[in-house]
C-alpha cells in the first residue's frame, strides 16, 4: 500500500506561512502592494483594539490614546533614523507634501524642479503652489532606459539653474519603481542653497533609512505601504532649521502654544482637531511586527524572487531592460518591460482569467508591468502571473495592431 506524503508548503515556501498573517483574499494573487499596502492581522487587531478603547469611553479614551502618540512617533523616528522632534505623524505622503508646498515662501520667478517620474498628486501640489506664487514648475525628462547612476545625477543637476529654489525627487519612483540616487543630489543642492524635498512613500519599509544621515530638508512618506501600518498613516520629516517657515495645514489648539519639550513642528501639526489616533499608534505595532518576523531577511528574499521573476519575464518577452546592469535600482517593487499591446485589456484579462492584480501601463513610450513582491507573495503567485502573461501577451499585441 502506498501512503501519500503530506507536504507542508510553509516549509518549502516561507511566504505561505506569512500569507496566513494577512487578511488578503486567498483567491487573488496580490502583486500590487505598492499602491495601498496590506496590514498584517496582528497590526490590524491592535489598531481595532485602540478604536474600541476610544469608543468605549470617548472622553477618557481620547485622552489615553493621544498620550500614547508621542511614543509611536518616537518608534517611527527610530525606525527611519530621525530625531523625534523633527518628525510628525500625518495622514499620508500627499498631506505631508501639501504642508510643505503651502508653506514654503516661493517668489515670482522661482523654479521648482522635479522629474517626469514623480507621482501625479505630488506634481499637482507643486503646480498649484507655483501658480499661486507666480513661480514656475519644471521637470527633467529622464525617459527610459535609464543611464548609469553617475550620469543620471549629472543629467538631473544639469537642469538646475540660477532660479531653482526647490529640488523635488522621488526616492523610489511610483510609475517606474526605480530607486533614484537622491543622496548625491541632496548634497549638491545643500551646497547650492537649494531646498530638497523627497517623496519617500515607497521607500519606508523597502529601504533601510537614516533620514538624519540622508540630509534632505523635507522628507514625506506613507506608512500604509511597505511598513504595512493601517491606511491613513504617514509622516513629515523636516530638518530643524526649516521649522520656522513651515505652517500647519489646519490651525488648531497646537498653534501658538509653548511646545515645552516638543518642537513647534510637532505641537502645531499633531494637535489640529479631533481625529482618530488609532492608526498612528498602530505604526509602532507595524514596526514591531517587522522586527518580530526578521523583515530584513524577508525583504532580501522578496528582492531575490523579483530578480528571478524579471529574468523569466525577459526570456518570455525579449524586451530590453529599463536600467543598466547595476545593483540597487529596485528593492521589492520593479517595473518590467512588456511588448507593446493593449495594456488595459491585458490588465483586465489577467485579473479575470488568472486572478492576478498588478498594475500594467505605458510610460515614456514603454509598456510595463509594476510587480510588488511583499513577504506574503509565494512562488506559486509569481508562476501564475507569468503563466497568464505567456498566454495573454500575443493577443494583447494583436489587439493593438
Amino acid at each position: 500500500m502506498h501512503h501519500r506524503t503530506s507536504v507542508d508548503l510553509r516549509i518549502i515556501d516561507p511566504a505561505v506561512a506569512l500569507r496566513e498573517l494577512f487578511l488578503l483574499d486567498p483567491a487573488v494573487v496580490h502583486l500590487n502592494h505598492g499602491s495601498f499596502g496590506a496590514c498584517p492581522r496582528p497590526v490590524f487587531a491592535a489598531y481595532q483594539s485602540y478604536q474600541r478603547d476610544l469608543e468605549a469611553n470617548t472622553s477618557e479614551g481620547m485622552g489615553r490614546l493621544n498620550q500614547r502618540v508621542p511614543a509611536a512617533r518616537e518608534a517611527l523616528a527610530g525606525f527611519v533614523g530621525a530625531d523625534p522632534g523633527d518628525l510628525v505623524l500625518v495622514a499620508n505622503a500627499t498631506t505631508a507634501l501639501n504642508a510643505v508646498t503651502r508653506s514654503f515662501p516661493l517668489r515670482a520667478g522661482d523654479v521648482v524642479l522635479g522629474t517626469d517620474h514623480i507621482y501625479g498628486a505630488m506634481r499637482n501640489a507643486w503646480q498649484y503652489a507655483c501658480q499661486r506664487a507666480g513661480a514656475e514648475y519644471q521637470e527633467v525628462t529622464l525617459g527610459l532606459p535609464m543611464p548609469p547612476r553617475d550620469e543620471l545625477v549629472e543629467q538631473i543637476w544639469a537642469a538646475v539653474g540660477p532660479r531653482t529654489r526647490v529640488l523635488f525627487l522621488s526616492h523610489i519612483t511610483s510609475p517606474t519603481a526605480l530607486t533614484l540616487p537622491v543622496a548625491a543630489l541632496i548634497r549638491r543642492a545643500r551646497e547650492a542653497g537649494i531646498l530638497t524635498v523627497i517623496d519617500g512613500a515607497h521607500a519606508v519599509g523597502q529601504l533601510a533609512l537614516d533620514l538624519d544621515d540622508l540630509g534632505a530638508d523635507c522628507y514625506v512618506a506613507s506608512c500604509h505601504k511597505w511598513l504595512m501600518a493601517p491606511k491613513g498613516t504617514g509622516f513629515l520629516h523636516v530638518r530643524r532649521e526649516h521649522h520656522g517657515w513651515l505652517a500647519p495645514l489646519v490651525v488648531g489648539w497646537g498653534w501658538g502654544n509653548d511646545p515645552g519639550e516638543r518642537t513647534r513642528l510637532v505641537t502645531e501639526h499633531e494637535n489640529q482637531g479631533t481625529h482618530d489616533p488609532a492608526g498612528y499608534l498602530a505604526v509602532a505595532d507595524a514596526i514591531a511586527f517587522q522586527r518580530e518576523h526578521d523583515w530584513a531577511a524577508v525583504r532580501t528574499r522578496c528582492h531575490e524572487r523579483l530578480v528571478a521573476f524579471g529574468e523569466r519575464l525577459a526570456e518570455l518577452t525579449s524586451e530590453p531592460p529599463l536600467t543598466p546592469d547595476e545593483e540597487g535600482w529596485f528593492a521589492q517593487m520593479a517595473s518590467l518591460p512588456l511588448p507593446a499591446g493593449d495594456m488595459a485589456w491585458l490588465s483586465r484579462e489577467l485579473r479575470q482569467r488568472y486572478g492576478v492584480v498588478v498594475p500594467i501601463h505605458a510610460f515614456a513610450g514603454r509598456a510595463m508591468i509594476r510587480v510588488s513582491v511583499q513577504g506574503y507573495v509565494t512562488e506559486a503567485d509569481l508562476d501564475r502571473c507569468l503563466e497568464g502573461l505567456a498566454a495573454l501577451l500575443p493577443e494583447a499585441r494583436a489587439r493593438a495592431s
